[in-house]
């Protein structure tokens, strides 16, 4: 066990949904059978950060065909050790001491060696990919909507508002064609210099303004792309779209869509907690524009 030669090498960031690739270890797993494969186009679960759920689909090998349950991650000590599992892996992700695999979820054992076809269920990555390309969207107008709340300096984001998302998001959750992300606005986030005081009444106004301004960025249609060192899994990959006001970049392990128009349109609904010390903001993409890759 560990022994693979190395990470998987991943093509989901450039948007691949099938692959050939070899068979180079089977664990089991929570749901049936892991299979690691040297390449995949399969997106796993980030267990350190669970934001976009692992892709679903196809194995194909010598004429049998299996459903892909799920995808996870994987690591295993380069030096040799037990493959774990998601939470189980006590290292940091991307630890050079450690190799990280995609483990696919199968419903019976594939034979280490042999040669297969993985095929992800497009029409949901294109969905997940939509999700989280208005997710990065969303933060980036909320951060300029919410800019003018600020009375200290904080580090800002790639177009040069104060950073709330980085502050104070909690929870992220892709899901199908939206997202939904879960953000404290607690006793900390005010010492950095967050103005509270009228959000509640001011939220209308503030989804307004972050309407108007997701419009005119897809109205561009910008090119996105995703950028990384190396194929790895591990790979540290950052999310680049140049919308009007500069070129945005995002730290993200996901997947996205290639151009904001094929978002159709983003609609956005922010819900503060009654003590006002949590906002809810869920996200929605139409699709309208969209088409299944």
């Amino acid at each position: 066990m560990g022994d693979f030669g190395g990470s998987t090498q991943v093509t989901f960031p450039q948007g691949d949904v099938t692959a050939w690739s070899r068979v180079v270890e089977t664990v089991r797993v929570d749901g049936g059978q892991g299979v690691v494969t040297a390449a995949s186009p399969f997106h796993p679960l980030d267990p350190s950060w669970p934001d976009q759920p692992g892709d679903t689909g196809l194995l194909q090998s010598d004429g049998l065909e299996m459903k892909i349950v799920d995808c996870v991650t994987g690591a295993a000590e380069a030096s040799g050790g037990p493959l774990l599992i998601g939470s189980d892996i006590p290292a940091r992700r991307g630890d050079p001491a450690w190799d990280w695999v995609v483990v696919h979820v199968v419903e019976r054992s594939v034979p280490v060696g042999a040669d297969v076809r993985l095929m992800v269920d497009a029409d949901r990555r294109n969905a997940l990919s939509a999700g989280h390309t208005g997710c990065h969207l969303m933060a980036l107008a909320l951060n300029a909507a919410l800019a003018g709340r600020w009375r200290k300096d904080v580090p800002a984001d790639g177009l040069g508002h104060p950073d709330f998302d980085r502050a104070a998001v909690t929870r992220s959750r892709i899901v199908r064609d939206g997202s939904v992300d879960t953000y404290r606005i607690g006793k900390s986030l005010r010492k950095k210099g967050f103005d509270a005081d009228g959000l509640a009444a001011a939220l209308p106004a503030v989804a307004g303004h972050m309407e108007d301004r997701l419009a005119a960025w897809i109205a561009t249609d910008a090119p996105i792309s995703i950028a990384a060192p190396d194929p790895g899994l591990a790979a540290l990959r950052r999310w680049r779209c140049a919308l009007p006001e500069g070129t945005a970049e995002i730290p993200c392990g996901g997947t996205h869509l290639t151009h904001l128009g094929d978002l159709g349109t983003l609609t956005v609904a922010l819900e503060l907690s009654e003590a006002g010390d949590e906002l809810v903001v869920e996200t929605r993409a139409s699709g309208t524009a969209r088409l299944t890759p």
